[in-house]
This record gives structure tokens, sequence and C-alpha cells, in this order.
């Protein structure tokens, strides 16, 4: 199953403090309101069309037409537009996170732009290697860029030690990258919360249907074997429903979850070779 805990230690209570979320939320619901109500409730997809409203006959007594699918979603019933926001959250917050994670990474690939900076670090180019920095405008460029700055100050700094100067640079590198790794992992609770959700507000509209089908089977005489089917529709299309939200949650969660570690793990290796370097070369 998913992580229950994100990288930032970002909680939901946290998460829905933010307005973009709670606008997210509210513009999802809405959205798929309407459309559940308007496209997927029309009369046209059901047998009889207009008629159905002319002669005032209620909802859950509409049958679909054979092949329209958005008549047979809208037989899953008022669950429907719960998970359908659910989807288009996790949707939001999918694309959101990948933008940001492509903004963090910068220009150009990870690997080079370490690899660079661990030969100018190497030949003690500092000034070339925070113009690199520049260049690159990535989180990681960012970290470094704070590290290579206070390696510069202390590499003029006479009245520290040697110790003391490093114990400095790794002080100011972990004080960087704690400022960096929040906005990395941003959100991911949401993606991890639905991912836990989704399947349950699934398996709420399930038993809905459930006992709406076994209503039906337990009146006197013949079953309505309308109200028999509409049920169990309701059952399996808010089952499909939530089992897929949960699914593409858990996929996206960890998707993320697996480019943030890559890229702690690029910072933390970009850190050590400052470290390093600074004290191979300070006496």
């Amino acid at each position: 199953m998913s992580k229950t805990n994100n990288k930032g230690g970002q909680s939901i209570g946290d998460a829905l403090k933010s307005w973009f979320t709670v606008a997210v939320i509210v513009i999802s619901f809405v959205i798929a309101y309407l459309v559940y109500k308007y496209i997927m409730g029309a009369p046209i997809n059901f047998e009889g069309g207009f008629d159905l409203v002319k002669n005032k006959v209620p909802t859950d007594k509409w049958h679909p037409i054979p092949g329209n699918y958005l008549a047979m979603v809208y037989k899953g019933g008022l669950i429907v537009p719960l998970l359908m926001t659910v989807l288009l959250v996790l949707i939001t917050f999918s694309i959101e996170r990948g933008i940001t994670l492509a903004r963090a990474s910068g220009k150009g690939k990870l690997n080079v732009f370490v690899k660079t900076l661990q030969n100018y670090l190497a030949n003690d180019k500092i000034e070339d290697a925070i113009e690199a920095c520049d260049k690159q405008k990535g989180s990681l460029a960012n970290v470094m860029k704070a590290g290579l700055l206070r390696y510069r100050t202390l590499q003029k700094d006479a009245t520290l030690s040697k110790d003391q100067k490093i114990l400095a640079l790794q002080k100011e590198f972990e004080e960087a990258t704690a400022l960096e790794l929040p906005l990395l992992s941003r959100n991911l609770v949401i993606l991890s919360t639905i991912a836990s959700i989704s399947v349950l507000i699934g398996l709420l509209g399930t038993v809905l249907g459930m006992i709406r089908a076994f209503g039906a089977l337990a009146q006197a005489g013949a079953p309505d074997a309308l109200a028999l089917a509409t049920g169990i529709s309701e059952a399996l299309i808010n089952t499909a429903f939530g089992i897929t939200g949960s699914l593409l949650g858990i996929l996206m969660y960890n998707f993320y979850s697996t480019q943030i570690d890559s890229f702690t793990y690029k910072i933390d290796e970009a850190g050590f070779s400052l470290v390093q370097s600074f004290a191979a070369q300070e006496k």
C-alpha cells in the first residue's frame, strides 16, 4: 500500500490550510457535480429521452440506453460525484507536482551538473562553480550556491580552525537543504491521502448499491428487476471508480517519492563533494 508519511513531514491538516488546496477541492467538486448532473444525467442518455422529464418519471426509474456509458456511470448514484472529485484532485496535484519537480531540476541533466561541480571543486574554481549554479537554476543549484558562497567566505576566515570551518560549511549546507526539500515534497500528502480514501469512498458506494439491490429482492412477490439492476450497477460502478482512484494515487505518490529520493541523493552527493574538497584544500 502507499506510504502514509511524506518526505517533508507535511500533514493533511497543513495541506488543507493552503488556499490552493482548498480551491482545487472545491472547484473539482463543482465541476464533478455539474458533469454528473447535466452531462451524465442528461435525458438524452436514457430510454425515453425527454419524455421521462415531461412525465415526471423519478430518475431512479430511468433506464440507460444500451451502450451509453455516461448513463451507466450516472446510475452509480450520488457517490459518483465524490469519486470524480477525488480523481480531478488527483490529476490536478499530479500535474502540479510534475511542474514543480521539473522546475526544481533546473536546466540540463543533474548528473552532468553534479560532475561539473565536482570538477570545479577539485580544481578550486569556486567562482566558476557559482556561475554554473546561476545557470542551472534548480533546487540543487540553490543549495550548492549557498554552500559555495559559505565556502568562499570560510577560505578567507583566519579566526576559525579547520574543524570549525568544516562544521560551519556542513551547517550552511544542511540549512539550505532544509529550505529546499519541503518545496519538493509539498502536497505529496494529498496524493497519499487520495490513495487511501478513494477505495473507501468507492466501498461506501458499493455498500449503498448492495443495500438497494437487496431491498429490491426483499419485496413481496416478484422482485423489482429494474431496482435490482440499478443497485448492482451502483455497487459495481463505485467499486471501479474507487479502485481506479486508489491505484492512480499509489502510482503517482510512489513515482514522485522516487524522484524526490533521487533528487535528495544528488544533493547529498554534491554536498559531500563540497565538504571533502574544502577539507582537502584547507590547511
